[in-house]
């Protein structure tokens, strides 16, 4: 089954692909007058009237319509060209070779691995028969040397100028779609502190207001002993939310990197997690004076790591570790949760594994690689990578 065809971010390529066809038939055209060559009028008229003609027509169409332009007949197309080069002047073979590869390692990046290979194959079957047909420079064994060097090299080009297209438009859609998530997870971020706020704090206040109401009313009576409990009752109401409001602040990462290390803002939300999850966390984290980019990756990590142990694998304890190793800041959270066992979950989009893929993310932002193993036993999550000139310094 051949794959759908890849996405172009703009047509400019397929019409300066296009272009370079035409100058290249110009050029061949220039040539075949200028230079002494066996088949010189028959090669010149061929030239003129199919491939000057033909890659003109594609000008055209990639102008006005540049996904048909870049499509596996076009591509084909230009080999039938190629092959009509070669029945006019047989002497062309190495040049119409040449070209065929340019044209086949061009076309394949446009049209992916499925059809990249297809038009590698389709180059081979119109090419070396005619080879064998005519009175080429090249004959019995030489001959046979270099068609399987070139059908060699056509495979080669179709499938991996098609690859390397693939890979880079994986990259690119991961990309897209980690700031698609990346606006998502804001958004949510958002929605539940604005309810957070709005159900307590805002609703607290309302609730503070009206106990200093009474206790103003309770002064102007002179009930001393009242106006005493009313502030005992506000100012145990302010704690509360003091307490409230430091918790969602931690909750939204530790921000304040120009001044807190690793090790003090895990130490800051430990207590929180603790509360939230209902496990037990320890520490072990060596002092290390990390960039702030760096500091925030690798809590990012921590911070999903615990989420995941508490709210999915049911574990009760979890150990947090951050130590250099062989140059490098090593990051492990361990739990002993009941794990997953369900195939690949750092390649995986669905809702579950999301917040595995974004600790792969956060590792790769900072030049580092993510390994987790997962099993009865629970999960180990490990982060390493380069230590930032913070620390190297």
């Amino acid at each position: 089954m051949i794959a759908p065809r890849l996405p172009l971010q703009s047509a400019e390529p397929v019409i300066w692909f296009a272009r370079v066809r035409v100058a290249l038939a110009a050029l061949a055209l220039l040539s075949g007058l200028i230079f002494d060559i066996p088949h010189k009028w028959r090669t010149v008229a061929v030239l003129a009237a199919v491939a000057l003609t033909w890659s003109a027509g594609t000008v055209r169409m990639a102008e006005r319509r540049p996904k048909l332009a870049m499509s596996l007949a076009v591509a084909i197309g230009d080999l039938v060209v190629l092959g009509a080069v070669q029945l006019a002047e047989p002497a062309a073979y190495a040049g119409v070779r040449f070209v065929a590869l340019f044209l086949i390692a061009t076309h394949a990046y446009f049209l992916g691995e499925g059809r990249g290979l297809v038009l590698a194959l389709a180059g081979v079957v119109i090419l070396v028969p005619l080879a064998a047909l005519e009175d080429v420079p090249f004959s019995g064994g030489m001959l046979a040397f270099y068609e399987v060097l070139f059908a060699v090299s056509a495979i080669c080009c179709g499938l991996f100028v098609a690859r390397l297209r693939t890979a880079e438009s994986a990259a690119r859609l991961r990309a897209r779609q980690l700031s698609r998530r990346t606006i998502e997870a804001e958004a949510l971020v958002r929605r539940r502190l604005a309810e957070s706020i709005h159900d307590g704090p805002v609703q607290e206040l309302i609730g503070l207001d009206l106990i200093l109401a009474a206790a103003e009313q309770a002064a102007a009576r002179d009930d001393r002993e009242h106006v005493r409990e009313r502030l005992a009752d506000a100012r145990a109401l302010a704690e509360r939310n003091v307490d409230a409001l430091r918790d969602e602040i931690l909750s939204l990462g530790p921000y304040g990197f120009e001044e807190l290390t690793f090790a003090a803002a895990v130490e800051q939300c430990v207590p929180l997690w603790e509360r939230r999850y209902g496990i037990r966390i320890e520490l072990a984290v060596d002092p290390l004076n990390l960039e702030n980019d760096i500091c925030g990756a690798l809590f990012g990590v921590t911070q999903e790591a615990v989420a995941n142990a508490g709210k999915h694998a049911g574990a009760t304890r979890v150990v947090v570790t951050l130590r250099t190793v062989e140059g490098e800041v090593e990051l492990r959270v361990s739990d002993d949760g009941h794990g997953f066992d369900d195939g690949d979950a750092l390649s995986s989009t669905d809702p579950g594994h999301i917040g595995l893929a974004s600790m792969r993310e956060r590792a790769e932002l900072i030049g580092g690689r993510l390994e987790i193993e997962s099993g009865e036993r629970g999960t180990k999550v490990v982060v390493r990578a380069p230590l930032g000139e913070s620390d190297s310094a």
